[in-house]
């Protein structure tokens, strides 16, 4: 295999070379640290290459291989973890230099992860504190699209998206607190997906974002992120049933389809992601499913995920070794969230249950709910560089309006490419499964995926 297609083969299909002994663990991993050399200092994928524990780590990989016995799923799969989860001898840095010491144990999913023999091969780059939907910070510079260098990522989850889309990772962890895996996925070209809330542990922290947050995987493939979901998922199911889930037919479903906004978000859909969404909804009415406008009762929910969201904000500012460090516009936030008050953010929360009743009655009318993941192209890489809190805010929630209510419910959702624009630039659709079925999200995700393929489209800066 050509060493450019292996980097991009995917975590499952590099897993099968390396247990085969076709492909060492340090060949791959060599692979990656070369392509890092090569292609980030264009893109700013990384804030740091663990470059030498993940060739010594890769060692070991092959000296167990060597060894025989059962081998787990993962075994020697690099993979790239956001810089908001912890790392055992690094910093946590959330793209600010407010930070403080580095972590003693890698959090939960790292440990998981590690358990099923996947590789860390780096921390990737967000804003500060994961505020934005787009990478940029003062600490640690501005993250680029690599289908266009001009155009952001998105974010927060923005460096992971990249590393992956750029053939630097074989995959990614993210985060997602209002679509911060689901928007770099859309504008990346890649298979996003936010889990139910609690799916995945957040430990040692017992929640993310008053509440909102979840961590999730950044892959080529749907298989990929089935595999990362099945060794990471604290709770429920059992081992395997999400890659089970991703090879079998979904069945007939009933698709509900919707481009309304939520009450006080005015963002005009793009004709290019309005072309997209109608693309999907003729695929999988060729495939047997049945298609229906369906429209949720959103309400005041964003209302009150803004209000957690905020306050979330202030929390993890409170929360930083040396908030006096932290940029003016991301304290400008934190002023904000404290503001909201811990009473009406524990009020917020609380109503969520209620908000989840109502507008989780679409779910007995339809089996998935396909929506536009954002609402325009990415904009320029810095397009909010030097701005202020308020005209940032404002400006960049305006990209992603069909994102963030299902934080505040708690739902799975799932960002998965749809064809490009005639520039290239990746298209996407989002698809929100009905409480704790990332299993219906998966299967049909394949379904599509096997249609339209899209693992092999390459952005052409890594596609040597």
């Amino acid at each position: 295999m050509l060493a450019n297609d292996l980097a991009f083969a995917g975590a499952v299909r590099q897993a099968e070379l390396i247990a085969s002994g076709e492909v060492s663990a340090r060949e791959l991993v060599t692979l990656y640290l070369d392509r890092i050399n090569r292609l980030d200092p264009r893109l700013n994928a990384f804030r740091i290459v663990y470059a030498e524990r993940a060739l010594a780590d890769a060692c070991l990989v092959d000296r167990r291989r060597a060894a025989g016995g059962e081998l787990p799923p993962l075994l020697g799969v690099p993979i790239a973890v956001k810089d908001c989860i912890d790392v055992a001898g690094d910093v946590t840095a959330c793209g600010s230099t407010a930070h403080g010491p580095p972590a003693r144990f890698d959090s939960e999913v790292v440990s998981r992860l590690r358990s099923a023999g996947a590789i860390p091969i780096g921390k990737t780059n967000v804003p500060e504190l994961c505020v934005f939907p787009f990478t940029e910070s003062v600490a640690f510079g501005i993250t680029r699209n690599p289908w266009d260098l001009s155009r952001t990522p998105g974010g927060s989850s923005g460096g992971s998206a990249v590393a992956v889309a750029a053939g630097l990772s074989s995959l990614a962890l993210g985060s997602d607190a209002g679509g911060s895996i689901r928007i770099p996925a859309a504008y990346c070209g890649l298979f996003g997906l936010k889990p139910q809330r609690d799916r995945i542990s957040l430990g040692p922290a017992d929640e993310r974002s008053r509440g909102l947050g979840a961590y999730g995987p950044l892959t080529r493939t749907v298989r990929d992120a089935a595999l990362l979901l099945d060794v990471t998922a604290a709770s429920p199911g059992c081992m395997g049933s999400f890659t089970a889930a991703a090879r079998r037919a979904s069945g007939k479903l009933r698709i509900g389809i919707s481009t309304k906004l939520p009450p006080g978000l005015l963002m005009p859909l793009d004709a290019d992601y309005r072309g997209a969404l109608d693309d999907a909804a003729t695929l999988v009415r060729g495939l047997g499913h049945s298609v229906e406008s369906v429209d949720p009762p959103y309400r005041a929910a964003v209302l009150r995920f803004a209000m957690r969201y905020l306050r979330g904000v202030s929390d993890d500012a409170a929360a930083m070794a040396h908030p006096e460090r932290l940029e003016p516009r991301t304290r400008a936030v934190a002023r904000a969230g404290a503001l909201v008050g811990e009473r009406c953010a524990v009020k917020a929360s609380a109503a969520a249950r209620r908000d989840a009743d109502r507008i989780n009655a679409i779910f007995e009318r339809v089996d998935v709910l396909l929506t536009p993941p954002v609402a325009a192209l990415p904009p320029s890489a810095d397009k909010w560089a030097g701005r202020g809190a308020v005209s940032t805010v404002v400006g960049a929630s305006r990209f992603s309006p069909w994102t963030m209510v299902w934080n505040h419910l708690g739902n799975p959702a799932a960002c998965m490419p749809m064809g490009a624009t005639a520039d290239g630039l990746p298209l996407a659709i989002q698809l929100v499964g009905r409480p704790h079925d990332e299993e219906t999200l998966f299967s049909l995700a394949a379904q599509i995926e096997l249609e339209r393929p899209w693992a092999q489209r390459r952005p052409a800066l890594a596609a040597s």
